[in-house]
């Protein structure tokens, strides 16, 4: 795709600002997050695709279906009162990290010898990471937020090689705002299970 380079920077700005709404509301539990995120991913689609990281456009994609699934989730959810926040079993992420390793040197392999892929391996595991990590966040895990920090340094990286520096900037945001997540999860973990010690 060739888009010229004023009609990338207006994506990555629009993604950049839609895309720090998405993080600090669902850091705050709110489900217009899912709004957020689906603007802001339809955006980076575009300008991943334009710069070669075909697995990163295609998650962005991808990231606006889970927008519509995390919005549903989310809305069911608060029927019931607010988002409970929940901790994923440890063999459950040892589980997720081997599939998603084999998974990323398919799917690298693949790129390498289709496509003019810049980064195939860390494209790849970025994509199948960030997958996982989107579920834990619809789901109300806790561990989300870690996920997110060390995909986002990744993700910094290959934005920086390729030239996308909003998309650069938008991720470095990400790990701020993902650790004052992870913090505000955190805190409301405890909160309920302090609550659930309190007899009624």
């Amino acid at each position: 795709m060739n888009f010229p380079d004023e009609v990338l920077k207006t994506l990555e700005i629009v993604s950049l600002l839609t895309g720090v709404g998405y993080a600090v509301l669902a850091a705050r539990r709110n489900r217009l997050c899912w709004v957020a995120g689906a603007v802001s991913s339809a955006c980076a689609a575009v300008a991943y695709g334009a710069r070669d990281l075909p697995m990163q456009s295609g998650l962005q994609v991808f990231f606006v279906g889970m927008a519509l699934y995390g919005w549903v989730s989310w809305t069911r959810i608060a029927t019931e009162g607010e988002l409970p926040v929940s901790l994923w079993p440890l063999p459950h992420h040892i589980a997720a990290a081997v599939l998603i390793a084999a998974v990323s040197l398919v799917s690298a392999s693949v790129l390498a010898a289709n496509t003019d892929a810049a980064w195939p391996r860390l494209d790849s595991l970025t994509t199948w990471f960030s997958l996982l990590a989107t579920w834990m966040a619809a789901r109300g895990k806790l561990e989300n937020w870690l996920y997110w920090i060390v995909i986002d340094l990744v993700l910094i990286f290959l934005s920086y090689k390729q030239g996308l520096m909003g998309m650069a900037l938008l991720n470095l945001l990400f790990i701020a705002i993902a650790t004052g997540g992870f913090i505000a999860w955190r805190r409301r973990f405890r909160a309920q299970g302090m609550a659930q010690a309190v007899p009624a």
